[in-house]
């Protein structure tokens, strides 16, 4: 069996097969590296650089500005997320379905940020952060699609573990060169050199599995938007998981976002941005220590729904201790049980959001 240039780590196959042989780890760590460049773009700006930003812009209405900017972001994520996960399932050529959307994705993503680094005023902050959620939504999309595509079911879910040590060391990196770098536009350029370097990682040096033209479903608009719809009715694993993937991402949405608001208002700390940068190290070590454990303990066992569970009603726990106690020592406690109930919940999204597909040839890779 060969393998594609550049391409070794992975089998050729028929694009659309069920994979059969493992990954191995040369391609597991560059889509690592690859989702830490992913997610400090996204995070760097959200933990830390849009807030200061709208608090800079409207200081008396800070938190409703706030979110304006995400809020409108969340919706062209929302739209963009699938639209370009469905485009890449129909992309054809030398370069496979997903690596072209990674590449531009990452080239949008970190042009976009440059935007938002010189931005004057919030409608060009609210316009930036669109075409970042954009840019990166694409790379989001093809990356999380490439998963399905080239590791098999009994793997998936120690891979995911890995892609979200990957999203935590994002995290972390987004937040630490927003809150050591000198500025909000150093912040921004910074961020747009690090989407870059780490995609170049993953996309020069990994081949993908290209789809023949005789495979590409026929393009129909309509068609494409009717896939974006799973009836409920006829499944109702996927519809509970995509529910699932919401819920739980809302619940440390809430725990996050807010930070540098909440540290500096409600907790009253003196430096509130070296207080989210403390924080999300702690969220990401008590995730990070979670995160591939259960992942190879739900791969052994082979279900995901206990893990679910267990990370909901961990992830609630959490929100209420921050909405309870607005103290310092209570926001450390509230970050340790985010960071353990969220890696849980990662170390299985991907195995379980994969497996209960409708159609692995049909059907968008990137719903939920």
């Amino acid at each position: 069996m060969t393998t594609p240039a550049g391409a070794a780590d992975i089998a050729v196959r028929d694009a659309l097969a069920e994979p059969m042989d493992r990954a191995r780890r040369g391609w597991v760590t560059r889509m690592t590296v690859a989702v830490v460049g992913l997610n400090a773009g996204f995070f760097g700006p959200l933990q830390v650089l849009l807030a200061q930003q709208v608090a800079a812009f409207t200081p008396g209405h800070k938190e409703s500005t706030l979110a304006l900017v995400t809020g409108t972001g969340a919706t062209i994520s929302l739209i963009g997320n699938p639209v370009w996960g469905a485009l890449s399932d129909r992309t054809t050529g030398r370069f496979g379905r997903r690596m072209p959307w990674i590449a531009g994705g990452a080239l949008l993503g970190a042009a976009a940020l440059v935007v938002l680094g010189l931005a004057g005023s919030i409608a060009t902050v609210i316009l930036g952060w669109c075409l970042v959620q954009a840019g990166l939504n694409a790379m989001l999309a093809a990356t999380t699609a490439a998963i399905p595509d080239l590791v098999p079911v009994r793997q998936r879910a120690a891979v995911g573990g890995w892609v979200g040590v990957g999203q935590t060391m994002g995290v972390v990196a987004g937040t630490g060169i927003a809150t050591a770098v000198d500025g909000v536009r150093a912040g921004y350029l910074t961020l747009a050199a690090l989407v870059i370097a780490t995609a170049l990682v993953f996309v020069v040096r990994t081949g993908d599995v290209p789809l023949r033209a005789d495979q590409r479903p026929r393009f129909s608009l309509g068609a494409m938007l009717r896939s974006f719809w799973v009836d409920p009715r006829q499944h109702p694993d996927f519809a509970w998981a995509w529910l699932t993937r919401f819920l739980v991402n809302v619940g440390n949405a809430i725990g996050t976002l807010y930070l540098l608001y909440y540290l500096g208002d409600a907790v009253g700390i003196e430096d509130p941005k070296t207080g989210v940068f403390v924080l999300i190290l702690v969220y990401a070590g008590c995730l990070v220590a979670t995160t591939v454990v259960a992942g190879l303990w739900s791969d052994r066992i082979g279900r995901r729904k206990p893990f679910v569970i267990l990370s909901g009603a961990v992830t609630a726990v959490a929100s209420s201790v921050l909405a309870l106690f607005p103290t310092w020592p209570a926001a450390v406690t509230g970050a340790v049980i985010l960071g353990i109930g969220f890696g849980v919940y990662t170390s299985v999204d991907f195995a379980l959001v994969t497996q209960v597909l409708p159609s692995a040839d049909a059907e968008p890779r990137t719903s939920g």
